[in-house]
């Protein structure tokens, strides 16, 4: 199942399916240039490109679906991670720090809460640690379960803006769980 909060669908065929493993992580990535969702789209849409994301969204707000949460979209540079994370593109300025709009930040937000609910998350969890990616703690929750692309790749990816405020977005989340 997707989110209902889908404005707009476009399956890209850079996807695998199915995952193989289950969503228990988001990535949030920025897309460093300013681009709506349709436009997005097609982006993935291109096999050339061999990337996509699970979901998009623009500097209005809208978000997109680009690959269905039970397929790994190829997003993140880790298939791994890819394997086990919901993506977010959220269209960003086009340098440093990569700030986004309000209205996309907002629709983050809800979007990834309901992505949480969806799939059983029950507490995002945020420590700017890429160490903890994958590690459980004695209840068997993931110690963190947001992950980013410079971690895995050499990239900016999310940027400064978003970096920064991912303890924000977590607690954020969490007040809507």
């Amino acid at each position: 199942m997707n989110s209902p909060l889908v404005s707009h669908t476009e399956i890209s065929p850079n996807r695998t399916s199915p995952r193989n493993h289950k969503i228990d992580t988001i990535t949030i990535h920025s897309t460093a240039g300013h681009i709506d969702v349709h436009a997005l789209g097609k982006i993935f849409a291109a096999p050339a490109r061999m990337a996509s994301s699970n979901y998009g969204i623009d500097d209005e707000g809208h978000i997109a679906l680009y690959v269905d949460e039970t397929d790994r979209s190829w997003c993140s540079s880790n298939a791994d991670n890819d394997n086990r994370a919901v993506t977010i593109e959220v269209s960003s300025d086009y340098k440093a720090p990569y700030s986004v709009t309000d209205a996309a930040f907002s629709s983050l937000v809800y979007l990834v809460a309901d992505i949480c609910k969806r799939n059983g998350i029950q507490k995002l969890r945020w420590f700017h640690d890429k160490g903890l990616v994958g590690k459980e703690d004695s209840t068997g929750q993931l110690r963190q379960n947001m992950t980013i692309h410079k971690w895995f790749a050499k990239k900016d990816c999310p940027g400064q803006y978003l970096e920064e405020r991912m303890f924000e977005i977590a607690a954020k989340v969490n007040a809507l769980l």
